[in-house]
């Protein structure tokens, strides 16, 4: 099979698992909302800062070494596993120990069960990283596809049914880990390697060279994306987290389906043209013009119709949510223009410059976060937007030194998606001001803003960039083919 052919399979797995995934897990997450309390979600989400932590050494960037690494020998890939399993077993033991002292700092000690559960899904991430890193690095993405689909859906079924029998908070424990559980056995059946019993000291050093780097990035990517958690369960409570991070789930959700289904299969592609410059760019290029056209309506969209969609999904119980949604989604914009910037850095080989932007976005973060913490969770969601509107000019001057294209030839090519999506965004705000009345129901007010504002934002395009709309013509063919006529 074709370099190129791999690719694109790889890219439609990824947007099956995606798309799939965020739209099954937005389902049950729609269910569980409505059969459990915001301290509940709040609980868990502070459980899951400290699973976040604990696993960010766990596998010590292993897992992407082995991906990016040009020449892999069977040793590289004995000495991860054994690696991650010795760690594995050592942090989850660890897990289970400190869990008191965890529930004591936020003065919570019905956490310390939840974390004593947690702990068992780090001993299963430690057998599961090397597998879906092998996988990914063939561009096999179907089982990492299936892994994540089976997962979400046994795992839904066992988080709905504990949450209808009245097991409250367990019930998104009993989810998470039925996911993980569910998960390991399709790797493990999808995947055929199988490790030895056998340790190298010269290929640990040539994968922590590369990982080491990966480590410091991922500890400051905790604190990029775990801090505003934390600092909101410390000061605010559980409940306040609860609203934040139903928020918070929703702008991911919305990241995943439209910008990490080409993210996820960005490192293996960018990393097979590391040595063509000129290539790397056009593909780093097209691949954030086109994922970027089609997330900037979207964000901009649910800013204008957050007030609906929260009580409409939810229930009028996660009202509190909806001004954290709003200010999300229109960080989205930079996080939908960011995005491909780490796997850049990794496919060329250079981690430790991802580490250093990750160093000023955790200082910005953690200042950013401090403050505003004590103003509630709304002011906590502008410090987020404001962390990445100072960072995303710095950000994608130091790639354009990387790829030797200026700031300025990248930027030209969101014009038009942009100047189009503020356009809709304005005509959608004054639609759904006219067609307001308690005899609408929100579903037909979004459904009818959602399809008069995609009409506009294409009508736009195809106005001002041909070439654009064209692309989106050809992405839909390639998901929607037109079945061939048998021939006579």
């Amino acid at each position: 099979m074709s370099f190129q052919r791999k690719v694109l399979r790889a890219a439609i797995w990824t947007a099956v698992q995606n798309w799939g995934g965020q739209f099954g897990s937005l389902l049950v997450f729609f269910v569980l909302a409505r059969l459990l309390n915001p301290e509940d979600f709040g609980l868990v989400a502070l459980a899951n800062v400290f699973l976040a932590f604990v696993h960010i050494f766990l596998n010590q960037g292993f897992p992407q070494a082995l991906v990016q690494r040009e020449n892999l020998e069977p040793e590289h890939i004995d000495t991860a596993f054994w690696t991650n399993l010795a760690c594995g077993c050592i942090l989850a033991i660890a897990g289970v120990a400190v869990s008191p002292f965890v529930a004591h700092f936020f003065d919570r000690p019905s956490l310390i069960p939840i974390l004593r559960s947690f702990s068992l899904l780090i001993l299963i991430s430690s057998i599961t990283d090397v597998q879906q890193a092998l996988l990914e690095r063939e561009l096999a993405f179907k089982f990492v596809a299936l892994r994540s689909l089976l997962g979400l859906f046994a795992g839904g079924l066992v988080g709905i049914g504990f949450a209808l029998s009245g097991f409250g908070v367990w019930s998104l424990v009993a989810q998470q880990t039925t996911y993980e559980l569910v998960g390991a056995i399709v790797l493990w059946r999808g995947s055929p390697w199988r490790p030895r019993l056998r340790f190298s000291a010269r290929h640990f050093r040539d994968l922590f060279s590369f990982g080491v780097n990966i480590l410091a990035f991922n500890f400051l990517g905790f604190i990029n994306t775990r801090a505003d958690d934390l600092l909101v369960g410390y000061f605010l409570g559980p409940v306040a987290l609860g609203y934040y991070s139903i928020a918070y789930r929703i702008s991911t959700i919305m990241v995943k389906l439209l910008v990490d289904t080409c993210n996820r299969v960005a490192l293996p592609t960018f990393s097979r043209m590391q040595t063509d410059i000129p290539r790397f760019r056009n593909a780093f290029y097209m691949a954030t013009r086109l994922t970027s056209a089609i997330a900037f309506p979207c964000f901009l969209g649910v800013v204008v119709l957050a007030p609906a969609i929260v009580p409409w999904l939810f229930g009028d119980q996660w009202q509190p949510s909806v001004p954290v949604l709003q200010v999300l989604a229109a960080a989205g914009i930079f996080r939908s223009l960011s995005r491909f910037k780490g796997a850049v850095f990794m496919a060329l080989g250079k981690p430790e410059w991802r580490v250093r932007l990750g160093l000023v976005n955790s200082c910005l973060n953690l200042i950013g976060f401090s403050i505003a913490a004590r103003w509630g969770i709304v002011a906590v969601a502008c410090a987020y937007f404001l962390r990445n509107l100072i960072m995303f000019p710095i950000e994608q001057t130091i790639l354009g030194r990387l790829i030797r294209g200026s700031i300025t030839q990248y930027l030209r090519q969101f014009i038009v998606p942009l100047g189009s999506a503020l356009v809709m965004m304005g005509a959608i705000a004054w639609l759904d001001d006219a067609i307001a009345s308690p005899a609408l129901s929100p579903m037909w007010e979004i459904t009818i803003c959602t399809l008069v504002g995609a009409v506009i934002y294409l009508l736009l395009v195809r106005c001002f960039d041909l070439a654009l709309f064209n692309q989106f013509i050809e992405l839909g063919s390639s998901v929607f083919p037109t079945p061939k006529k048998k021939s006579s």
